[in-house]
This record gives C-alpha cells, structure tokens and sequence, in this order.
C-alpha cells in the first residue's frame, strides 16, 4: 500500500510540474505582443528559466524516489514483524503433556527418587530375617509380582501412545516445512526454525521416556528375581532347620 501510493505521489506531481512548463512556455510566447508594443524574446533568459524549472522537477522527483524507498523500507519491516499465520506449538506441548501424564501414572515404585529408594528397600531386601515371617515373604513377593506387571504395563501404554503420535508428527512436519517455505520475513523464518526444533525436541522427550520406562520395567523384573531368590534361600534354610531332625539316633 505504501509503494502504491508513493506510485500515485509521483505520478500526479510530475504530471503538475509538466503542466506548469507548458504553461510558462506558452505565457512567454503568447506574451510577445501586449497591446501596441512588441516584447522581446531574451531567449538567455527563456533557457536560464526552463533550466531552473527542469532541476526543480529533478530535485522533486528525487523526493518522490526517497519517499519510495523509504515506503519500501516500510514495508520490509513490517513484513520482518509479521508472525507466522498458524503454530504448532500447542499440539507439541499438549503430546508432551499427555506423555508426562502417562509418565506421572507410575504405580507402587514411582519415579520419585526417595520414595523409591524407600520402597525398594522394603520390597526388595538384600536377605531376610528369620524373624520375618512366611506370610509377609509372600506378600512381598506379590508385591513384586505387582510392580512388574505394571512396569511392563506402563511400558508398552507409553509405546503405543508415542508410535500412535506418528502420523501426527508426519503431518506437522510438513505443516512446519510449508510455513518455512512461505515465511515473508525473517520473523517468520525464526518461527519456522523454532517450532522444527520443537518438534525434534518433543520426540527426543518422547524417546528419553520411552527408554526410563522400558529400562524400569526390566530393573523391576530384575529385583523381582534377585528378591524372589533371597526369599527362597530363606524359606530352604527355615525347611532345614539346624539339621538335627535329619541326624540318626544312636
């Protein structure tokens, strides 16, 4: 809009001072008889006139191409201001929000770091006690039958929710590829930029969770079996005994 109309500007002002040329040159030349005394043509003075008059169109049209530029410029900037029409950034952040939603769905051991230690301690031991009873060995051991389970559970739910975002990620690349290919300025650019390394960021998260997940659910079946093995070295040894109901009497 502004070029269009330093366009018009200048259109209209050259067309003023051509008219007012003309116009001088006629007056001179109409005004060589004026009643009963002819007037004398200087024709020094007539060029020194016209002269003045072109360099006076010069310098005029000279503004109009700086007002040009500068509308130019204008509209440069603000095309370098103009934000990207569309964004993808709230699809990103809400996949990423169902990913740490599904993260945050832990049961039993958690990812808390304390809470699990303390946990851990309790549900897995080194060995156990001979003041520990049977039954709380085997509630123990379904509690660790319980955690595995759900590690594994949670595991492959975080599996099916990132391979289901695919197609998703597919479609705001492209979007992405698009709006970087059209962006009509270096704002628009920067955008497009942004919200590319935003998507590499979300599927890297992605990646990094589906690989804690994973790496819990086989420490969990690990612990599982360490634990398992402690408590049946325990129940053998309790079977025993200290070996005298085994001894032959003499």
């Amino acid at each position: 809009m502004l070029e269009t109309t330093g366009r018009m500007f200048l259109g209209t002002t050259s067309r003023v001072i051509v008219t007012t040329i003309l116009a001088f040159v006629i007056a001179v030349n109409g005004s060589r008889r004026l009643g009963a005394f002819d007037i004398v043509f200087d024709p020094s003075n007539y060029s020194q006139n016209l002269l003045t008059a072109a360099r006076t169109l010069e310098q005029i049209n000279n503004q109009i191409r700086s007002l040009q530029n500068q509308a130019q410029s204008l509209l440069n900037q603000s095309k370098n201001l103009a934000s990207l029409p569309t964004s993808v950034v709230g699809q990103l952040t809400s996949t990423i929000d169902q990913m740490n939603t599904l993260i945050g769905q832990a049961k039993n051991l958690s990812f808390d770091v304390q809470k699990t230690q303390q946990d851990f301690e309790r549900i897995y031991p080194r060995q156990y006690a001979t003041a520990v009873s049977s039954d709380k060995m085997v509630q123990d051991a379904t509690s660790r039958w319980d955690n595995s389970y759900d590690g594994l559970k949670q595991s492959l739910t975080l599996q099916s929710a990132i391979v289901g975002s695919l197609d998703q990620d597919g479609q705001t690349l492209r979007t992405l590829m698009a709006n970087s290919s059209a962006a009509a300025g270096s704002l628009q650019a920067q955008q497009s930029g942004n919200e590319l390394l935003a998507l590499q960021i979300k599927q890297s998260l992605q990646a990094q969770a589906l690989m804690a997940t994973q790496a819990r659910a086989d420490t969990l079946r690990a612990a599982e079996q360490q634990a398992s093995s402690a408590a049946a070295k325990e129940r053998f040894n309790r079977f025993i005994g200290d070996g005298h109901a085994y001894t032959s009497g003499k």
